[in-house]
C-alpha cells in the first residue's frame, strides 16, 4: 500500500493538472457569406462532382419487364442454379426492388385491386353494414314462417 503522508510527488502532478485545466478563450467566428461562383468554378466543380462519384441513373422497367425478371429469379432459385441473393444480383436488381416487385405482383394476382384508402374503406363499411342488416331482415322472416309451419304441424296454434 502506499503511504498517504507521502504526497511530494503527487503535489507536483496536480499542479501540472492544474495548469492544462485551464480554460482557454474560444475564437468568434465571422458570420458565413454568400459564395458567388463565377461560370469556370462552376464547370469546374461540375466536372469535379461528376468525376468523384459516378451516380447511376435510375432505370425504369415495364410491368412485363419486372414480371420477366421475376420469371427468371424464381426458376433460377427453383432450379437451384443460385441462391435467391445471387438470383437477384444477376438481374441487375436490389433485393429491396424485388421484394416490391413481388408484394405488387401478389396484389395483382389475388384480387387485382389496389389496397383501399381510408376513405373508401369507410364508404364500404357502411355499404357492408347496410347489406348485413337487410340479410338479417330476410333470416328473420324465413324463421317467422318455419317457425309459424312447425306450429301448424303440431297443432300448437
Amino acid at each position: 500500500m502506499a503511504d498517504e503522508t507521502n504526497t511530494g510527488p503527487l503535489a507536483a502532478v496536480t499542479g501540472i493538472e492544474a495548469e492544462v485545466k485551464t480554460p482557454k478563450v474560444k475564437k468568434q467566428r465571422a458570420p458565413r457569406q454568400k459564395a458567388v461562383a463565377t461560370p469556370v468554378q462552376a464547370e469546374a466543380k461540375a466536372t469535379d462532382a461528376t468525376s468523384a462519384v459516378p451516380v447511376a441513373k435510375p432505370r425504369r422497367y415495364s410491368e412485363q419487364e419486372r414480371g420477366e425478371k421475376l420469371k427468371l429469379i424464381g426458376t433460377q432459385v427453383a432450379g437451384g442454379t443460385s441462391t435467391l441473393r445471387d438470383a437477384i444480383k444477376n438481374a441487375g436488381i436490389s433485393e429491396q426492388t424485388y421484394y416490391q416487385w413481388k408484394r405488387t405482383a401478389k396484389a395483382v394476382d389475388q384480387g387485382g385491386e389496389k389496397p383501399v384508402s381510408v376513405g373508401n374503406g369507410l364508404a364500404d363499411l357502411v355499404q357492408l353494414e347496410e347489406e348485413n342488416q337487410r340479410l338479417r331482415k330476410i333470416l328473420a322472416e324465413k324463421l317467422r314462417a318455419e317457425n309459424a309451419e312447425l306450429r301448424k304441424r303440431l297443432g300448437l296454434d
